[in-house]
């Protein structure tokens, strides 16, 4: 009788580890959820999607080809667009990253034109910053673009700068940091950015890495490598964070997204090249909405699709099996 509780102890506890641990394992794998989208240049469709932000219950995307932004809904109802080819305000040269703030406001690079211009959730135009050139203020091919708690903006600009920039949510130039080269805190053709809820910015660059640093541009970490490993990468793009400071990544060659703890621990990944569900033809840029779903844009295939965390039915299931035993 003495052993019995010790006995019963280390059942349950095998038990535990067996059935329920694997359960709740699974809750964290992304689940394909919906999608949308298809070639063209009508109301929700695309001509090679690019980047993508999420909002509250807006999700906006730049449709690059089509010269132009489009809002929908989180479950991909189409709300409305705005932008037409051109230099003026309001208009696009192929429009790359997208960003939104707290305030609603959204960011745009627009790349070819090399400027940042910031609009209202509804297309407003608000103002811009930007020009060809190397001088603070200035990009040669700037491709990503994110806010911060603070409201500052961060863009990378690669070609001939190798670097990211960062400004007010204004366009009043802060800082910058990266040279050329594969050393810490230097880039190749630098990509995705993104900020977590400390304020830390990571960048991917076609190092096949993703680097890690402060606000202000000191190097922290990095990781990753050329492969298609657990952790390494073939050309990754964008990047996003969720609300656990987790951190995504498009990984462009491996047709893939893969998942990193904000330190660089691989957590898990999903997709394969394809045209199927939860299958990518290039992922590009990618955005997660405070419900901890995915949006991905999935380039070559013309859509989006966005992933969420699977249920986890077998918890009670399991549960229930427990209590069962112990009657």
């Amino acid at each position: 009788m003495e052993k019995r509780p010790f006995l019963t102890f280390g059942f349950r506890t095998l038990f535990f580890a067996a059935v329920l641990l694997p359960a709740l394992a699974s809750a964290q794998t992304p689940t394909y959820l919906t999608q949308w989208g298809t070639y063209g240049s009508g109301p929700g469709q695309f001509t090679i999607p690019y980047g993508i932000a999420v909002d509250r219950d807006n999700v906006y995307v730049t449709d690059c080809l089509n010269q132009r932004i489009q809002r929908f809904s989180s479950d991909g109802t189409y709300l409305t667009e705005w932008g037409t080819y051109g230099s003026g305000d309001g208009q696009f040269f192929n429009p790359a990253g997208v960003a939104t703030d707290a305030t609603g406001d959204v960011y745009v690079v627009d790349q070819v034109n090399c400027r940042i211009q910031k609009f209202t959730g509804t297309g407003t135009y608000l103002t811009q910053w930007g020009s060809s050139g190397s001088e603070d203020g200035q990009f040669s091919i700037p491709v990503g673009v994110a806010t911060d708690a603070a409201g500052d903006v961060y863009v990378t600009d690669g070609g001939g700068n190798q670097r990211v920039q960062k400004f007010t949510g204004t366009g009043i130039f802060l800082a910058r940091w990266g040279s050329p080269g594969s050393g810490e805190g230097e880039f190749s053709e630098p990509a995705g950015v993104a900020t977590d809820a400390a304020g830390n910015v990571y960048v991917s660059d076609m190092n096949h890495r993703v680097q890690k640093f402060t606000g202000t541009g000191s190097f922290l970490t990095q990781w990753g490598s050329l492969g298609s490993g657990d952790g390494q990468f073939n050309e990754p793009f964008g990047v996003a964070t969720d609300a656990n400071g987790d951190v995504y990544v498009a990984d462009l060659g491996n047709a893939r997204v893969q998942m990193f703890s904000g330190t660089g621990s691989y957590l898990g990944q999903w997709g394969s090249p394809g045209s199927g569900n939860g299958q990518f033809d290039f992922p590009f840029f990618l955005a997660t909405d405070g419900a901890g779903s995915v949006y991905v844009v999935d380039r070559g295939n013309n859509r989006i699709q966005k992933f969420g965390v699977a249920p986890v039915p077998a918890t009670s299931t399991s549960w229930g099996r427990i209590k069962a035993l112990y009657r």
